[in-house]
């Protein structure tokens, strides 16, 4: 092989090597545009900025049944009286007794029977979420608007009127999840009743065709009773 045939490799490549930095070809001849833009990652939007610590606790108010989530402070039941009458008496009445169609708080009633009476003291398992109840969603009209003071003696006074705690009872975050109700245990978390009265079946199942609709709820008078078990109510 002569030496000019072992030149032209060398030249070919060279002529790639500077062809490559220049301007990108497409196959139809034009110039493509410039690389699009990088994609956000999901969930990013250019816009914010990470919350602070301190901006996170102030929504992080939720209160556990153990306590864990209570803040400083402190309240007897004799300024739960006063607060409750200046904050709560318009709906829930002045000794908790209920006003109109908002619920009743404290009482003799029981939740046994065919229609159970249901109040702080004969049905909430834990003090301390009584506590949280009121601080996030009380009062109506202004939801989270008192002060943790103010809320230790509104809890304090409600389970006071239940006869839950004594007259000269504080509440804070130590005293709270100390306090027993009376249904703590009467909770279950797994729901006994069926889905449906049914039989399950993978074989042999009721064949469709067999199955009539033999009444409707139309025209039929379904207005609870007044007496008698609920669960059981049948149409009249």
């Amino acid at each position: 092989m002569s030496s000019s045939l072992r030149v032209w490799p060398a030249v070919l490549l060279a002529a790639l090597l500077v062809g490559g930095a220049g301007p990108d070809v497409a196959p139809n001849g034009s110039t493509p545009g410039p690389p699009p833009a990088a994609v956000p990652a999901p969930g990013y939007y250019d816009y914010g900025r990470a919350p602070t610590p301190q901006e996170v606790a102030g929504w992080a108010i939720s209160v556990r049944p153990d306590g864990q989530g209570l803040p400083p402070g402190k309240g007897d039941v004799n300024h739960g009286a006063d607060v409750f009458a200046q904050q709560c008496a318009a709906c829930h009445g002045t000794f908790g007794e209920g006003e109109g169609r908002y619920p009743k708080l404290a009482g003799e009633g029981k939740l046994t029977g065919d229609r159970p009476e249901v109040v702080i003291g004969n049905y909430w398992p834990y003090a301390t979420t009584v506590f949280d109840y009121i601080d996030g969603a009380m009062p109506f009209p202004a939801p989270h608007s008192l002060s943790a003071d103010d809320v230790y003696a509104i809890t304090a006074y409600v389970l006071n009127l239940n006869n839950l705690v004594p007259n000269d009872f504080v509440a804070d975050k130590d005293s709270l999840p100390k306090v027993r109700m009376p249904n703590r245990d009467g909770f279950i978390w797994t729901d006994p009743r069926p889905d449906t009265h049914d039989t399950e079946c993978m074989t042999n199942c009721r064949n469709p065709a067999d199955v009539k609709i033999v009444s409707t709820a139309q025209g039929k008078d379904l207005t609870p009773r007044t007496t008698g078990p609920l669960d059981t109510m049948e149409p009249k």
